[in-house]
């Protein structure tokens, strides 16, 4: 299951202003804390953060909203977070404050949905999800070695890392997946 946080909405609230750009550090940590209320009242649920209606992210928000919040995922009744409706410009304060804590999130790009991933994505794993997003579906360690003419267990240690970090959900099978994105 999964729950739609739309941000504009919670930026509404935490500001009272109508603008719709996320910029200032108090800003970002008032989003930030409406997410968790929002996401501790939805446990075990994939958490869709919605940056389509979003304008400006600069790096103080990006670092409050999505890096500190994925900082504390794992504290929170969630499945994942995944952020959806991210433009290019978003993508770039996101991932730069996502790479100074060395983390990585699943993001859907606005407008054509494809899955990328953001932050400080090691070489391996950024094959393994390149792979995973180009032929979808259930993959075990040996496939996406034979496909990458890798060795097992250099396939399976980026599958669990991309697990452990949530972008991809792991099957009872010992298969990973992206999961369902909506």
């Amino acid at each position: 299951m999964s729950a739609m946080i739309p941000l504009d909405s919670l930026l509404r609230e935490a500001t009272a202003a109508t603008y719709s750009d996320l910029v200032t550090r108090p800003t970002g940590a008032a989003v930030r804390d409406r997410v968790v209320g929002a996401l501790r009242e939805r446990p075990r649920t994939q958490a869709l953060l919605d940056f389509s209606r979003i304008g400006l992210v600069d790096f103080s928000c990006a670092d409050e909203v999505v890096a500190k919040l994925i900082r504390a995922v794992h504290d929170l009744p969630v499945s994942r977070v995944v952020l959806t409706g991210v433009r290019e410009d978003h993508a770039e304060a996101i991932d730069h404050a996502l790479a100074r804590y060395g983390l990585v999130v699943l993001a859907l790009e606005a407008g054509t949905g494809r899955p990328r991933l953001l932050g400080e994505v090691p070489v391996d794993w950024g094959a393994v999800f390149a792979h995973c997003v180009a032929a979808p579906g259930p993959h075990d360690a040996d496939g996406v070695a034979a496909a990458l003419a890798w060795p097992a267990t250099r396939a399976r240690q980026a599958l669990e890392g991309l697990c452990t970090c949530r972008c991809l959900l792991a099957g009872p099978d010992a298969t990973y997946d992206l999961g369902a994105l909506a």
